[in-house]
């Protein structure tokens, strides 16, 4: 009697290589733990490669220093924030609906915890390492400005707001929006805002700012 039954065989050739930007987001996630367990000072790149369980070699390749790993790991975070900046949704939505959509998403990363253990490790450690200070500075306090201010001068090219300094108004619509919280949250005084609360907080604050600087003949 001759058995047919086809025993399955391992294909030959090399393993399949994970791609680097699936290795490189492992690396971005285990360095975030490590960070905010470590501090800067403390974080250890051997610890960062264990944690996403890749070799050293690999995470040297692609993210050669710790100053570039924090760089991107803030990166990473912001792009989240710019991703919903998305022009094509935000031109097809009423300007008060629009406006309570980027506060919405600005709280949603400024109330993270993630977001602030990242900036309670920058205060902590900006004298020792001024290039952390300034890498937040550019990826995160600049980059959300940017994107915000844009935003503001596309509506009053359009006539539907009247501001001579949008990057004043930027300055005032994240403080409205965020600092009141933020500071309970740095404090450890008020756990982070859900989002209900944050869908409240921007509606109140998208209305405030609107109603200050709508155009008077509107």
């Amino acid at each position: 009697m001759v058995d047919n039954t086809k025993v399955s065989k391992r294909p030959r050739g090399r393993p399949q290589i994970r791609p680097d930007d699936e290795t490189r987001q492992m690396i971005l996630q285990a360095a975030r733990q490590e960070f905010h367990a470590s501090g800067y000072a403390g974080a250890s790149m051997n610890r960062v490669a264990e944690r996403a369980g890749v070799s050293t070699k690999t995470m040297y390749r692609l993210i050669p220093t710790k100053a570039e790993l924090f760089q991107s790991v803030i990166s990473a975070r912001i792009s989240r924030f710019i991703l919903e900046m998305d022009e094509e949704h935000l031109d097809g939505l009423p300007v008060d609906e629009a406006l309570e959509h980027i506060l919405i998403a600005y709280g949603t990363l400024t109330f993270d915890p993630d977001t602030v253990s990242s900036l309670r490790l920058v205060l902590a450690e900006c004298d020792r390492f001024p290039e952390i200070a300034a890498a937040f500075d550019e990826l995160a306090l600049r980059r959300t400005t940017q994107t915000m201010e844009g935003w503001l001068r596309q509506q009053r090219d359009r006539g539907m707001i009247e501001i001579d300094d949008t990057a004043t108004a930027v300055g005032m619509l994240r403080g409205m929006m965020v600092m009141e919280p933020q500071r309970a949250m740095m404090l450890g005084l008020k756990p982070p805002p859900d989002h209900a609360e944050i869908v409240k907080r921007a509606r109140n604050c998208a209305r405030l700012f609107l109603d200050g600087c709508r155009p008077k003949q509107r």
